[in-house]
């Protein structure tokens, strides 16, 4: 059996982002694995200990991608496939470079991060699962291998529901899946030492970034009389009610 997770390496959430260009400047923003992503390394890791096989991670991304994969081969993995690509690729762009890599491989089955920290988007999981022509279950909180087939529990609006689908198929993780375990000091020594297939881009972006900006918020400086506490308090409460949007 062969397990594979899907990867990318995105900006850590407390990183200080700077347009450059009209573009966003990574150089100086600390790059880790999209965490939805380590869910998917541990559930393959998981298959792995359970059923037997292959956890592979494979990976999209600039050359400094690699450092996420060997994060993932510290975790556990048993080798990584590295798609490189330096620029800009949207979801389908990706899904479409990544099919022809993961059909050599034919896995068993493959997980993703239902929701891609840099894009904000959940379209790569169903853009791979189409260009693979396979089922695709979305928002992944539990995963259960039957012979040909998996059940798989998938988080709703209003609730869950267990599905049964024929493998091979694409599952996206949801919060809740596993608890991704740490990377040990023996196991980034090891991952080293591990193969990373490196594979060039092959295809085109079908979307064109014309600009990017960051959000900026600006403080309102306002500061409340506190002569009359009562008084104080209600024009507290108006102003992050009516200004602030948090109540």
């Amino acid at each position: 059996m062969k397990f594979v997770a899907v990867i990318r390496q995105v900006p850590d959430g407390e990183s200080r982002l700077k347009i450059q260009g009209n573009r966003v400047d990574l150089s100086g923003a600390t790059l880790i694995l999209d965490q939805m992503d380590e869910y998917a390394v541990e559930e393959t890791l998981r298959l792995k200990e359970k059923h037997g096989g292959e956890a592979i991670v494979v990976g999209f991304g600039p050359e400094r991608t690699e450092e996420a994969i060997r994060t993932a081969l510290a975790m556990g993995a048993d080798r990584g496939i590295h798609v490189v690509y330096e620029g800009f690729a949207d979801p389908v762009a990706v899904a479409e470079a990544l099919a022809g890599v993961i059909q050599e491989e034919a896995p068993t089955l493959v997980v993703t991060g239902g929701q891609q920290a840099d894009w904000d988007s959940q379209a790569l999981g169903a853009a791979l699962a189409e260009a693979l022509g396979v089922p695709v279950v979305s928002w992944t909180t539990a995963l259960e291998l039957e012979g040909e087939t998996a059940k798989a529990k998938h988080d709703l609006d209003e609730g869950a529901e267990w599905v049964r689908v024929r493998l091979p198929a694409i599952f996206t993780t949801q919060q809740g899946l596993n608890e991704p375990r740490y990377p040990t000091l023996p196991g980034i020594m090891k991952a080293k030492k591990k193969e990373v297939k490196k594979v060039a881009f092959q295809g085109a972006p079908k979307v064109e970034i014309l600009e990017e900006t960051i959000q900026e918020k600006t403080r309102l400086q306002k500061i409340l009389d506190g002569k009359d506490p009562v008084a104080a308090a209600e024009e507290l409460v108006r102003l992050l009610h009516e200004e602030a949007k948090v109540l």
